[in-house]
């Protein structure tokens, strides 16, 4: 059973950048593949990165191609999620996200544990 605690979020302005955490306790954190999503208010979540277990594959939305890098430090059991050139369509809540199989995805079904969520609010 793994557990995520995302932090990091703030108040930004546009053009800015952030650099979102995410910790993982128990279960077999370098076997999981890792993910970002967001939700802004209203919308529905949506993925944003991916990075497989071995973390020599990334993915993204293409929303957020070029400006925000996903990666990861199997030692320390972290995931980070940079973000720059940060737009107010980027305002929302970021989760982090595990999938214990090791391969991820774009699908939020395919991750088993989320995080609480930290709130990202880019101003123009």
């Amino acid at each position: 059973q793994a557990r995520l605690v995302e932090s990091g979020g703030g108040l930004v302005q546009a053009g800015g950048s952030l650099r979102l955490s995410c910790a993982a306790s128990g279960g077999t954190f370098s076997r999981y593949a890792m993910g970002w999503f967001r939700q802004a208010p209203g919308k529905e979540r949506e993925f944003v990165a991916g990075i497989r277990w071995t973390g020599d594959y990334t993915y993204y939305a293409d929303s957020v191609k070029g400006r925000f890098t996903i990666s990861r430090d199997n030692a320390k059991k972290m995931v980070y999620l940079q973000m720059n050139s940060l737009k107010p369509e980027d305002t929302a809540v970021y989760y982090c996200a595990a999938d214990s199989h090791g391969y991820g995805g774009t699908p939020q079904i395919t991750y088993e544990y989320w995080g609480q969520g930290t709130q990202v609010t880019v101003s123009s």
